[in-house]
């Protein structure tokens, strides 16, 4: 290769240059070792912990007087010296340790206790043991001309089978008093009168509910149960009264109530107690008040029953309340307070005592 701008007919020197590429050196393998120390030293920590924390804070106090360099025991080797109660890791037995555990022992009972215990459970072994052991022989003491005479052997062995009978343990739930007995058998009966009753309450709300006639006076019919007994009220709502205003004549609607009542209340044998009620309005005239008012209402929901079929001979009384015992307190005007309430009794309200038996 001609050398640029030299003359045509000489050669240019050739120049090769090599470049020596020097590996660089090896790291060291110290950081490996320095690693190595610090997972070691980790896990040691670690494992120290977990130690400290399986051990208790007596068995920590002996370790921590074990390495006191004033404990008499650090100059002795592991075990020598009964740290720990004298375990050292090469006692015999299983490896796994519970020294570290809790562990709770049955202590043994008082005497009185264990007594009674046996007193009262019949199959108990400690029972059974003193019964299947026979009785002693009683030694009987001679009397005066009797001392040659033989024992019969019948009458021991009487009285060594009645020492081996079971004493017979009276329930302690049983009533054994007259008072407990007569106490428990009206607890049944409230508790029977109850269940009819309620069950007469759901027979007149379906009997209602299911009733294309009365869909809608369903809301108008007010059913629970009291201490005194099944109350059964119908009341006026706005605009859809159950008498017309100021008269005792009950409307269709009312008629239909009542004769689904009575229906109900004739499959029940208490007796029956009907009650009218008014709000505050006052009447212009002074010949007729609100007692009347609601005297005559109870009374004429009365003969409705009774014509529906209900024995007049089940009939307890009939009230008439005025507006002294509103069902909307804070409102004397409501049309809530406009109603009848028939009550069936109870033979002796819920929650009374039963009278003292006689001795």
């Amino acid at each position: 290769m001609a050398k640029k701008g030299g003359r045509p007919g000489q050669k240019g020197t050739i120049s090769i240059r090599r470049e020596e590429v020097v590996e660089a050196g090896r790291h060291s393998g110290a950081w490996k070792v320095a690693y190595a120390d610090f997972v070691t030293a980790m896990m040691a920590f670690f494992l120290l912990m977990w130690l400290l924390n399986m051990t208790t804070e007596e068995q920590r106090k002996g370790l921590a007087d074990y390495f006191s360099p004033n404990n008499l025991l650090s100059h002795a080797n592991s075990g020598n010296g009964q740290p720990f109660g004298g375990h050292t890791p090469f006692d015999a037995g299983a490896l796994a340790s519970d020294r570290g555990a809790l562990e709770l022992q049955p202590g043994p009972k008082p005497p009185q206790e264990v007594e009674d215990d046996e007193e009262s459970d019949p199959a108990s072994p400690s029972r059974s043991a003193s019964q299947a052991t026979p009785a002693p022989a009683v030694k009987s003491e001679a009397k005066p001309g009797l001392a040659n005479t033989p024992s019969h052997p019948a009458d021991g062995d009487q009285s060594a089978s009645q020492a081996r009978e079971p004493a017979v343990v009276t329930p302690a739930s049983a009533p054994s008093t007259p008072d407990a007995k007569q106490e428990h058998e009206v607890r049944d009966q409230e508790a029977n009168e109850r269940k009819r009753l309620e069950s007469a309450a759901a027979q007149l709300r379906d009997a209602v509910r299911n009733d294309p006639a009365l869909a809608d006076s369903a809301q108008q019919l007010a059913i629970d149960i009291t201490p005194q007994g099944l109350r059964v009220q119908i009341l006026d709502q706005e605009r859809r009264p159950m008498f017309a205003f100021g008269s005792s004549t009950p409307n269709d609607r009312a008629r239909l109530l009542l004769q689904k009542t009575s229906s109900v209340l004739m499959k029940l044998p208490e007796r029956i107690s009907i009650t009218g009620h008014t709000d505050s309005a006052p009447f212009h005239s002074s010949d007729r008040t609100n007692w009347e008012l609601s005297a005559d209402r109870a009374n004429a929901a009365r003969r409705l029953l009774v014509e529906a079929g209900l024995p007049l001979s089940r009939i307890q009384s009939v009230v008439g309340q005025a507006d002294r015992d509103p069902l909307v307190a804070n409102n004397p005007m409501a049309a809530e307070n406009r109603r009848i309430a028939i009550m069936v009794l109870r033979d002796k309200p819920e929650g009374q005592k039963a009278p003292a038996a006689e001795h």
